[in-house]
């Protein structure tokens, strides 16, 4: 059999003159490259949740604080007859305090994203060493509110006890979020799932310590 005549230019199955065939393999690394990029900038679903459970969160603590000075202002004394100015300074320096730990609890998610599950524990720990601190010298603070200016005395009294309990009740929410993912992070190690949790909650305590500013100027409005 004679052989089959060679391909020439233009014809079927021949590249065109003058082009390259196209680079499949590399085209594919590429878009591999491009989507994992894409992949490592999308916010994770875990945090996209904890948005919108603060979001959630931020409209109930704007509904007390809002009922909180529509009393003020319909009041013809605030705080009435009998019930103490609240103190400032105290408070003042709590709350600077409880913000400080936005320092450790943002390089936590730095270490977090870097791969360092020790360097991630430490900030965790440190962060909540200063918070569980917090929340208990408050809790006990709290107690004696309760005893000096009962609730159900005054409205002035149950708007106050009410946005302290709930805050509060975050800042304790908060700590035991850090000590479950410390304890997490010391039993399996840091992976992409536990790496989303301290995103979230980062994110947690941003604006929980941004809310407490708010539940400070609030409560100690009177003596300003």
């Amino acid at each position: 059999m004679s052989p089959g005549p060679a391909a020439t230019p233009g014809s079927a199955g021949a590249a065109p003159r003058g082009e390259m065939p196209p680079r499949t393999g590399i085209a594919d690394t590429g878009l591999r490259a491009a989507k994992l990029a894409t992949e490592r900038r999308a916010v994770p679903n875990g945090v996209w949740g904890m948005a919108l459970f603060l979001c959630a969160e931020t409209m109930l603590f704007a509904g007390l604080i809002a009922s909180y000075f529509y009393l003020d202002f319909r009041a013809p004394r605030w705080p009435p007859a009998g019930a103490p100015l609240p103190e400032v300074r105290g408070p003042a320096i709590l709350t600077a305090v409880l913000v400080a730990t936005t320092v450790p609890i943002v390089f936590a998610s730095r270490r977090a994203r870097a791969g360092s599950r020790d360097g991630t524990i430490a900030m965790l720990a440190i962060a909540t060493l200063v918070q569980a601190g917090y929340v208990a010298y408050q809790l006990h603070a709290l107690v004696g509110e309760l005893h000096t200016t009962p609730p159900q005395s005054s409205a002035y009294a149950s708007s106050l006890i009410a946005l302290l309990a709930l805050h509060h009740a975050h800042v304790l929410l908060g700590v035991l979020l850090n000590l479950g993912m410390i304890f997490w992070l010391f039993a399996k190690g840091l992976t992409g799932y536990r790496l989303t949790g301290v995103r979230a909650i980062a994110l947690y305590w941003y604006v929980v310590n941004t809310i407490a500013v708010a539940v400070l100027l609030t409560t100690i409005s009177p003596s300003l």
